[in-house]
């Protein structure tokens, strides 16, 4: 088995046949922690190289069960438009896709602060 790349897998050669690694989806979830519910009607973007290349909206859970799939490993920018009557009316976290198949980002928001972490 041979592979390639200095960090991050691209391929993998078996019996002289090249195979790409599997490709990462991205999901998220946002609550609105003052309220206790869910943050429905977000708009969320998720950018590359400074390009929009996935947008959803959260449902009626707060959730995008599947914002993108087939990601390749690098680095994305995650845009959340948040309501317009908050202090808090945009967020943009970077974050680094690397060779696991499955990336999900929850966002915590009140109007004092906003908090987010890597969930399951």
């Amino acid at each position: 088995m041979k592979v390639r790349g200095p960090a991050v897998m691209r391929s993998i050669v078996i019996a002289g046949v090249r195979y790409r690694p599997l490709m990462a989806t991205l999901s998220t979830h946002v609550l609105d922690t003052a309220s206790g519910r869910p943050a429905k009607g977000v708009a969320v973007a998720l950018e590359k190289d400074g390009a929009v290349i996935a947008r959803g909206v959260t449902d009626a859970d707060g959730r995008i069960a599947q914002l993108a799939n087939s990601l390749e490993p690098g680095r994305y920018r995650l845009v959340f438009e948040l309501d317009s009557s908050k202090f808090f009316r945009r967020v943009a976290l970077d974050v680094e896709i690397g060779s696991e198949s499955k990336y999900h980002v929850p966002l915590l928001v009140t109007p004092f602060a906003v908090t987010s972490y890597r969930g399951s």
